[in-house]
């Protein structure tokens, strides 16, 4: 059920964990190409304003629930799948 009017509070936009345009385009959703997503996408986070981003996720997770939320269809091959396994790591 939608409810007009009814909007999250959002402490924080982490842009910087973003997957690059690139990278989502190519994905596309596609079941099939998760795996290789995730792998592709844990590289990009690998890459130091990326790093950064998921470091300061880590730290705000140390203390805290942190949710992620994402605009998919279909959360379990998400990127916010990937996020949520390398912070619990």
């Amino acid at each position: 059920m939608v409810q007009a009017g009814r909007l999250a509070h959002l402490d924080e936009w982490c842009r910087q964990v973003a997957p690059s345009t690139a990278l989502r385009k190519w994905y596309s959703h596609d079941p099939e190409r998760f795996p290789e997503f995730s792998r592709r996408y844990r590289a990009e986070l690998e890459d130091p304003e990326h790093a950064d981003g998921l470091a300061h996720l880590r730290d705000l997770a140390k203390d805290r629930t942190v949710t992620l939320l994402t605009a998919t269809k279909r959360p379990e091959i998400s990127e916010a799948v990937v996020l949520a396994e390398l912070l619990r790591a």
